[in-house]
């Protein structure tokens, strides 16, 4: 089992910024991806980006250029710096972490607001 505890959202105004942080713990954790995702209130949860333990990234066209993943393997920690925050950015978001098995875990979510 993985559990997964995300932290560091909250209420800012357009264009500010925010670090949402993750770790990861249990045993035997073998993590291969991590990953964000949100789900604003009506819509589909959707990916924001991933980080492959190569250290490769990828994201959505939406937050490319504006967001940042890393992630700290010898914490278990991933991170997501968000800029430029706009009032689209608005949802919960929420950690996930892949295996190497395949075994897929999410957090509880955190919420992001964007709003004046």
């Amino acid at each position: 089992q993985v559990q997964l505890v995300e932290s560091g959202g909250g209420l800012v105004q357009p264009g500010g910024s925010l670090r949402l942080s993750c770790s990861a713990s249990g045993s035997g954790l073998s993590i291969s991806f991590m990953a964000w995702h949100r789900q604003a209130p009506g819509k589909q949860r959707e990916m924001v980006a991933t980080i492959h333990s190569s250290g490769s990234t990828k994201y959505d066209y939406s937050v490319k250029g504006r967001f940042t993943i890393s992630r700290d393997i010898a914490q278990n920690r991933v991170f997501l710096q968000m800029s430029s925050l706009i009032p689209e950015d608005t949802a919960v978001y929420y950690c996930r972490a892949t295996r190497w098995s395949g075994d897929t875990y999410w957090g509880q979510g955190t919420q992001v607001t964007v709003s004046s």
